[in-house]
């Protein structure tokens, strides 16, 4: 591989998370403005819902949410406030606890996924063609393989 120099490397890492943070704000604005989940909310739901069971402890959730979630734990308080998720108790050990996926969180986060594809394509898919897609799934790839 070409040694890269520090200048366009930093200029290459500032940009990733400029058009991270851009894309996230924009496809945030969308579910707002179309009556949608917040992406944390979404993001919780989805992995919820991909479960067999329905249900995570809230540590698999931490590992396979989408975004960064400090405060895991607030966030999981509103959900089940608002009866989209909520917590079962652990077999066996009355310290941890699950997180279940109830009937209307798979109702809210199927109602909003219409208006999350079209934000994602406006803001992301509709500037590039399948080629250039496929080539950035690739390129982002290997950002997610151990050195």
């Amino acid at each position: 591989m070409a040694e890269t120099s520090d200048s366009d490397l930093m200029r290459t890492w500032a940009r990733l998370i400029r058009v991270k943070q851009s894309l996230e704000s924009a496809v945030e604005r969308d579910l707002k403005h179309g009556g949608a989940l917040p992406l944390a909310w979404y993001d919780v739901l989805l992995e919820l819902s991909r479960a067999p069971e329905g249900w995570l402890s809230p540590r698999e959730l931490e590992q396979e949410m989408l975004i960064a979630q400090y405060n895991l734990s607030r966030l999981l308080d509103r959900l089940e406030k608002a009866k989209l998720v909520r917590r079962l108790e652990f077999p066996g050990d009355a310290r941890r606890q699950l997180i279940a996926i109830t009937d209307k969180g798979r109702e809210r986060r199927k109602a909003s996924w219409p208006i999350y594809r079209d934000a994602v394509q406006r803001h992301a898919g509709g500037k590039h063609s399948a080629a250039e897609l496929s080539q950035l799934l690739a390129l982002l790839g290997r950002f997610l393989t151990p050195a």
